[in-house]
């Protein structure tokens, strides 16, 4: 399977597994924390925020997932920040990838919202580039990338 096909498949899959859990009824699908609708809407913005080119981004290494776990362990603090952001970007994953850039690049410029996106900016950089062992890096994505060598982690999961 190419690697175009390949990321073909997988966001496919994602989008058929968010709307499956979106149709069952249940607010949160698969999540811990994130409704479905905010963690569509942050799935779209870290893959703006590293974007898949000809290597994995941000949503291929499962970088939600650490965002999404760590907020109900290391992060509790910031829960709200969550809630509240998320509600602020409206439809933002509806809009066109240009769109999406544009609405991020504003953001990062207006001192009000500029709090939420280096939050959120922060935890995709630790969620593609930390140890899969705290929910992100699926697969060892972004150091296979950058030529590491993964290595058994031992110790607790």
């Amino acid at each position: 399977m190419s690697v175009r096909s390949r990321r073909t498949f997988l966001g496919t899959a994602a989008a058929a597994a968010a709307s499956g859990a979106a149709g069952c009824g249940g607010a949160r699908g698969n999540w811990r924390f994130f409704t479905v609708p905010e963690a569509r809407t942050l799935e779209a913005m870290l893959a703006c925020i590293i974007p898949a080119d000809d290597a994995p981004g941000a949503r291929e290494a499962g970088a939600i997932h650490y965002i999404d776990r760590q907020l109900g362990l290391h992060f509790k603090g910031q829960r709200q920040t969550y809630r509240n952001g998320l509600a602020a970007m409206g439809n933002f994953a509806d809009e066109p990838p240009e769109r999406q850039v544009q609405i991020l690049q504003e953001m990062e410029k207006d001192p009000a919202r500029r709090p939420f996106f280096d939050l959120v900016v922060t935890h995709a950089m630790q969620g593609f580039y930390g140890s899969p062992r705290h929910g992100g890096n699926a697969e060892f994505v972004s150091w296979r990338m950058l030529g590491v060598s993964p290595v058994p982690v031992r110790g607790r999961q």
